[in-house]
């Protein structure tokens, strides 16, 4: 009896796997491509893009996605190729194999949006360009170094391998054998080849382990680990617990000679490819991103259930009962709450390093066919971000990346002429030392933006400084393109950027010099769900904003503010109040949300920074800090300046999320506050 399998029951799992082999394949491209740059082969990320390609291969086949089958498996054709050649790639390989990698992403992402009824075909021309691109072999030098190794360890070599431990040579660095014996004694301290393995592989690289019978050694097994390694051989000895004698150099003096073994008798079959690869010692769970959102789901409706208990708990004091208990319990549920809150945050961040590193390959795809040559240089650390920001971002800073490229940087011939080097380079940094906000700049080095040009364009009058410049061309449909190409000249894009990081409660700032270059400052927060909030009062309604954005809170003086005279050109009507020895803005709350004057004088201010400027908002009351989930305003009708989203506070009613830094950037560019 035959049995139906429903093979849309596995998508989910297909989904993760691709999306992790997919990103071991970006991240080996980058090396393979910066190894090209520098005239080298890189064989282990050959050997791993192979490997990843090879599984997303056959994961495709099990889920019947044969357009992405077709397009791997020419894929694989070429990496293997390259493979036996020892990770030697060229520069027109390493473009279609982009292409490649990108046509399989898309349909990756086609089956995530709407299963396999959306997949598209495989492209046709995409397709008889890889399959033309397999008949030519990448060249090799006809000198390399020779390899003084034992006879059966060079025949258990690869071509990958031995193209790795040549390469080490001619850039200098070292490689040798190590010698590893088990034994009772070695057993007794803990010491096997695992441990060897983790030991010597923080040492160096290691690129072959070969077991191999041994007269001298106690069990009459012994390990061959080939090392590249800067560490001194005593310390070597020391990781196998053994003695100079097991540490030998495999590096002879640099002469004419052809291959030690022929590369078809050393060719890796599939199996071995995949045989080869050790998984990392990291323990990790694939879990789909909104499995996490259905336990954020659940951690909003634990906060919102202990916001029900201390209006409760308020209300029985209120009577004079006793509830010193149950504040002692609430406290500790607090507790609780926070830390489920903070390891359910870490669950949900990626690294900022692991969303960036397509970027260069972005930039190669983007100059390929230009007369320019760009460095790409991305200095992340240990940066996280909320996985719904770091979705939200990516598009924006790849405009950014594409807009440096594109208007910014010269041409080889026009930098010889400025004095500057022919290649031009672009930065992008990331700085998360609030521990609430991402800043990412993505710096050029290129022509800097043009202001009058950009007034030509825009219809506008010249910008008098950046802030203005960068408002102007991010109106809609601007562009200093002078003609159409396939990245740029559409004048859609920096619009977006600039309200992506709006939406996200984040801002976008300008800084740029003629013939020096640009740099753009994109700021926004490191997670949009859970939040810590300021809850407060104005006029009877209740109101809250992220803690991050106030910067301090202060008492009315009302005999330090003075009023500004109302002009015709003001929408409303602020006053000045003394603060710090300086007079800043001060907007009753209550006015500025309903555009009627309040019926009674706030008396408190939340104070605003805006870069070098303040802001004040007058309240009635502050209610306290508590945790909130946030949900956005989605709907494009409902999005209003200064309102990010709402949330529940305990009463049933949804209370808005302001956005106060927002909101004192559209009052202070009224005339009559920055008069």
């Amino acid at each position: 009896m035959g049995t139906d399998l429903n093979l849309g029951e596995f998508l989910s799992g297909f989904l993760m796997e691709a999306e992790e082999h997919l990103h071991s394949v970006n991240r080996n491209l980058v090396a393979t491509g910066e190894a090209l740059k520098n005239n080298r082969p890189e064989p282990r990320a050959v050997r791993e893009l192979f490997r990843s390609v090879h599984t997303i291969k056959g994961l495709s086949a099990m889920v019947g996605a044969e357009p992405i089958v077709e397009i791997t498996h020419e894929l694989e054709t070429i990496l293997r190729t390259a493979d036996r050649a020892g990770g030697r790639i060229s520069e027109e390989h390493l473009h279609l194999i982009l292409q490649g990698v990108r046509a399989v992403e898309e349909r990756v992402q086609s089956i995530s949006r709407s299963g396999l009824a959306g997949l598209s075909p495989a492209p046709v021309k995409l397709l008889e360009e890889l399959t033309a691109a397999q008949g030519m072999q990448p060249s090799r030098p006809a000198a390399a170094p020779r390899l003084e190794l034992p006879e059966d360890i060079q025949r258990s070599l690869s071509a990958s391998d031995r193209e790795q431990l040549v390469q080490a040579a001619i850039d200098n660095r070292q490689a040798v054998m190590v010698e590893f014996s088990p034994s009772p004694a070695n057993a007794a301290a803990g010491l096997n080849i695992t441990a060897v393995r983790a030991k010597l592989a923080g040492l160096g690289e290691i690129v072959k382990v070969v077991p191999r019978s041994s007269a001298r050694a106690p069990t009459g097994i012994s390990f061959i680990l080939l090392l590249i390694t800067e560490a001194p051989a005593a310390e070597l000895a020391l990781a196998v617990n053994g003695t100079l004698a097991d540490i030998h150099s495999i590096h002879a003096p640099n002469e004419a000679a052809p291959a030690l073994i022929p590369a078809a008798a050393a060719e890796p079959s599939t199996a071995e490819v995949e045989a080869s690869w050790q998984p990392s010692e990291q323990a990790t769970v694939r879990v789909d991103v909104r499995r996490l959102d259905e336990v954020l789901e659940q951690l909003s409706t634990l906060f919102v259930n202990r916001f029900k208990l201390e209006r409760v708990a308020g209300k029985l004091a209120d009577k004079g009962v006793d509830t010193s208990e149950l504040k002692a319990v609430l406290a500790e549920n607090s507790r609780q709450l926070k830390r489920l809150r903070t390891a359910i945050s870490e669950a949900r961040m990626v690294p900022l390093a692991e969303l960036l590193q397509r970027l260069p390959l972005v930039v190669r795809g983007i100059t390929k066919d230009s007369d320019k040559t760009v460095n790409v240089t991305i200095v992340a650390g240990s940066a996280e971000v909320d996985k719904a920001v770091a979705d939200k971002i990516f598009p924006a800073v790849v405009h950014l990346v594409r807009n440096a490229v594109d208007h910014a940087l010269e041409n080889r011939e026009e930098r010889r002429r400025a004095g500057k080097p022919e290649a031009g380079e672009i930065s992008i940094r990331c700085d998360d030392s609030s521990g609430v906000h991402l800043v990412l700049e993505i710096k050029d080095d290129g022509r800097g933006i043009d202001p009058e040009a950009v007034a030509r364009k825009s219809g506008r009058p010249l910008a008098l400084n950046e802030e203005e410049l960068l408002s102007q061309i991010c109106l809609p449909g601007l562009s200093t393109s002078a003609a159409l190409t396939t990245t740029s000249g559409r004048g859609m894009g920096m619009d977006i950027v600039k309200r992506t990081a709006e939406l996200l409660g984040g801002s976008l700032s300008l800084n740029t010099t003629p013939g020096q270059g640009t740099s753009f400052l994109l700021t926004v927060p490191v997670t949009i769900t859970i939040v810590d909030v300021l809850s407060f009062e104005a006029n009877g309604q209740v109101f809250v904003a992220p803690m991050a954005s106030v910067e301090e809170i202060i008492e009315i003086d009302r005999a330090l503010i003075v009023s500004v005279p109302a002009t015709k050109n003001m929408s409303r009507r602020p006053s000045l109040i003394q603060h710090r020895g300086r007079a800043i803005p001060l907007f009753a709350l209550h006015s500025v949300l309903h555009d009627d004057e309040a019926p009674a004088a706030p008396k408190k201010a939340l104070v605003i920074k805006q870069g070098s400027a303040a802001v004040a908002f007058g309240v009635d009351r502050l209610l306290g800090k508590q945790e909130a989930v946030v949900r956005p305003l989605d709907d494009a009708l409902l999005r209003i300046p200064g309102m990010s989203g709402a949330t529940d506070l305990g009463d049933g009613r949804p209370t808005l999320v302001l956005d106060l830094s927002s909101l004192g950037k559209v009052l202070l560019r009224e005339p009559a506050v920055t008069a």
